[in-house]
């Protein structure tokens, strides 16, 4: 109820903008029925409202129509305007080229409806957006921005020479063009953290840095909680491969993967999988104190989140990947232990929550439970693990633990499909080796049984 009240209070500021752009800049009526259509198609359209909101559209769009505006009315040159700026960063910001077109297209209407040279600017705004959203799509290095910049400053240059019929008029306008393309990618780079921590999303190019084990948090995890972190690599393997079979961002579930856990650095030894002796330190707890610590884990997870300063978009896996589920186990040992005039809570017994908002935070939930149970089983035969696959998996979904994310059923059947795929060729059971025999002994057995070959061969040496 609340994430529709938002988005209606966006779509409203969305419509209000257009109408006072139109009023404050003497747009024609007609432009201002495109951008409430545009506003309509993003409103129907879209079924995702965690990939952006109007807020953010609004506030990119703002940016280029005003910086166009002050550059038409100071009679600068209108190849000085950024053309490719805000289709870059929507696309790396949205990982989304539809999004990205749309702005381009509502910025260039708008703005060439501003000047004489409605064409040129319409065609170029239309043809550098379009093309940079493309060169930029899916990018993971900074320096295939600068190609980008550098390639869409030619293909400008081109625009203009056949808008002016293949004659080179003025050779500072085709310069203008090219430097055009070149600096926005600069510029770009250097604004695109900005934007990140504006919209709280993350980028593929910030992803990779966050991914580098060197990280100070994956650092003390690999020497606090090394099985934890091991841990999390898979999930994270698990996580990327079924985010790929979906269509989902497999990057951005990997690295939420490896941070999913890290609430756990803090009490490590109270987790199993970070136990190098048999007896377990909650034998001597109570479940209640047990599930305590458990459960806190999330809690304080998030905490180190925000002392690092991770982006927020890693911070929702440390908060969903468990939902609202329940910590069966203790809850259990806390029944047994009940005497007659006891009663005890299941809610008592759940994580906070939130339940996973989104596709990947789902997913890594989903990676979390099995890869765990998985590694609980005795013997890991391939029919065992799928059993345990789709069990785990039925159970998070009977429990309502994928309510308010976009999966599927059948997207539900090809994360199956993956995770028994991957869990079978890591855990697959091995042929016993017997001992290897030494050769020395086979020598000497050897010379033994023929003693007539033994001394023929010490002839020969001889």
């Amino acid at each position: 109820m609340e994430q529709g009240i938002k988005l209606k209070i966006q779509f409203i500021f969305w419509l209000i903008a257009a109408f006072v752009i139109s009023l404050i800049c003497q747009v024609n009526l007609a432009i201002t029925a495109f951008l409430a259509c545009l506003c309509a198609y993003l409103k129907v359209r879209r079924q995702n409202p965690k990939n952006y909101n109007f807020l953010n559209l609004t506030l990119l769009f703002l940016i280029i129509f005003a910086g166009s505006y002050f550059i038409i009315r100071h009679d600068w040159p209108i190849f000085a305007i950024p053309f490719a700026l805000i289709p870059m960063l929507t696309t790396l910001l949205f990982n989304d080229l539809e999004i990205s077109l749309l702005i381009t297209l509502a910025t260039g209407i708008s703005v060439a409806s501003l000047s004489t040279s409605f064409f040129p600017i319409t065609s170029l705004f239309l043809i550098s957006g379009l093309l940079s959203g493309i060169l930029v799509l899916g990018c993971h290095k900074r320096s295939t921005i600068i190609k980008s910049g550098l390639i869409i400053g030619v293909v400008q240059v081109l625009i203009l020479f056949f808008i002016e019929r293949f004659w080179f008029g003025s050779p500072n306008r085709y310069m203008i063009l090219f430097l055009n393309g070149a600096i926005t990618s600069i510029a770009v780079l250097g604004i695109l953290p900005i934007f990140e921590y504006l919209f709280k999303t993350a980028t593929n190019i910030s992803l990779l840095e966050l991914a580098d084990s060197h990280h100070p948090l994956l650092q003390r995890m690999v020497l606090e909680a090394p099985g934890t972190y091991h841990h999390s690599l898979i999930v994270g393997n698990l996580s990327d491969a079924a985010c790929r079979a979906i269509s989902a961002n497999g990057l951005l579930a990997r690295v939420g993967a490896y941070y999913h856990d890290i609430g756990k650095i803090e009490k490590a030894e109270y987790f199993s999988e970070n136990q190098s002796f048999a007896q377990s330190k909650h034998d001597a707890l109570s479940p209640d104190m047990s599930k305590l610590i458990i459960m806190n884990h999330v809690r304080e997870g998030v905490e180190l989140a925000k002392k690092y300063r991770l982006n927020p978009a890693l911070v929702e896996f440390v908060q969903q990947h468990h939902g609202n589920s329940l910590v069966y186990y203790f809850y259990r040992r806390a029944i047994e232990s009940l005497e007659d005039d006891e009663n005890i809570k299941e809610e008592g017994f759940r994580y906070p929550g939130p339940k996973p908002g989104t596709k990947e935070t789902a997913i890594v939930l989903l990676a979390d439970s099995v890869e765990a149970a998985t590694r609980a089983l005795k013997e890991a035969t391939p029919v065992k693990i799928e059993e345990v696959v789709h069990k785990v998996i039925n159970n998070k979904f009977i429990d309502g633990q994928l309510d308010e994310c976009d999966l599927k059923l059948r997207d539900i059947e090809k994360i199956a499909a993956v995770f028994i795929r991957i869990l079978g060729g890591i855990y697959h059971s091995r042929v016993p080796y017997g001992d290897e025999p030494k050769i020395e002994n086979n020598h000497k057995k050897s010379a033994k049984e023929d003693p007539r070959q033994s001394d023929k061969d010490k002839k020969s040496n001889s």
